[in-house]
């Protein structure tokens, strides 16, 4: 395997990002992991893929993306920054406009003049059945027991399933016990990341999200886009809210209402170009 690739960032939650428009792109398991190797790779939280679209029609592009383990997962927030700053660096498209296929459905891309992002990330889902979840009925909180004790969790879906702890301090949360053990949790069929959460003011969230197979990132835009909307579903917070992570802040909007999108802006960074071959 000989590839092309751009390393990327988006406040240092890190991607692998390569072209499969010019070039042609088979990706095993085996691949991704190394690939997303620190050591004997490249090094990223996530490798993402630019596809031709399956429907011309509707889209630009297919943006596909497969975690550290190899799996290929719905959506990732930061990510999709990313993708928008690379395939106009790359000359695959000058649009400031760029709708995309991924594996949860369409979303679409909005370059600022600033040079942020500005990301139409869709509504959230919160039918146990879409998210997925195993619950009798939809609820806010949800209880789960783990560890020995019971949390409340708020659970969404934000193109991927999330769970939102909130605490008083995330510096002092128990991301490293609690994250794998709700990650993992039997009632998550397909896993779930899990934010930790602190409202501080009624447009501010501090937050840390262990990502499902990952683990803790410096940020993570869907989880910021999930602590956002657990947020506001409480009142804790306006429409309009600045989410603190380790890597840096992101700027949501959502009007509250289930039938409305969320909005996600923050920047993409280009780190450096490279080939690599197996």
């Amino acid at each position: 395997m000989r590839l092309a690739f751009t390393k990327m960032h988006g406040l240092g939650n890190d991607f692998v990002v390569i072209d499969g428009v010019r070039q042609r792109i088979t990706l095993t398991g085996d691949d991704i992991r190394f690939l997303a190797d620190r050591r004997f790779g490249v090094g990223c939280d996530q490798v993402l893929l630019v596809e031709p679209p399956m429907n011309p029609e509707r889209a630009m592009f297919r943006y596909r993306i497969f975690n550290a383990d190899g799996g290929e997962v719905e959506q990732c927030g930061n990510g999709a920054r990313c993708f928008a700053v690379f395939v106009r660096e790359q000359g695959l498209t000058e649009a400031t406009t760029i709708p995309v296929e991924t594996l949860a459905g369409p979303i679409t891309l909005n370059m600022d003049a600033d040079g942020q992002v500005r990301v139409d990330m869709g509504r959230p889902r919160f039918a146990p059945d879409e998210i997925p979840f195993l619950a009798d009925a939809e609820s806010d909180p949800y209880p789960l027991d783990v560890d020995g004790g019971e949390l409340d969790l708020g659970v969404v879906s934000m193109g991927n399933p999330h769970a939102v702890l909130m605490v008083d301090n995330v510096a002092a949360a128990p991301v490293s016990r609690l994250g794998p053990a709700i990650e993992t949790h039997h009632r998550f069929p397909s896993r779930v990341n899990v934010g930790f959460a602190a409202v501080t003011g009624r447009d501010t969230i501090d937050l840390r999200v262990h990502e499902r197979g990952v683990g803790e990132t410096l940020a993570c835009g869907t989880g910021a886009c999930a602590a956002m909307v657990v947020a506001r579903r409480r009142g804790l917070v306006d429409s309009r809210a600045r989410v603190n992570l380790p890597g840096g802040s992101l700027v949501l909007s959502w009007s509250g209402k289930a039938e409305d999108p969320v909005f996600l802006t923050g920047p993409a960074t280009t780190v450096f170009h490279g080939r690599i071959e197996r």
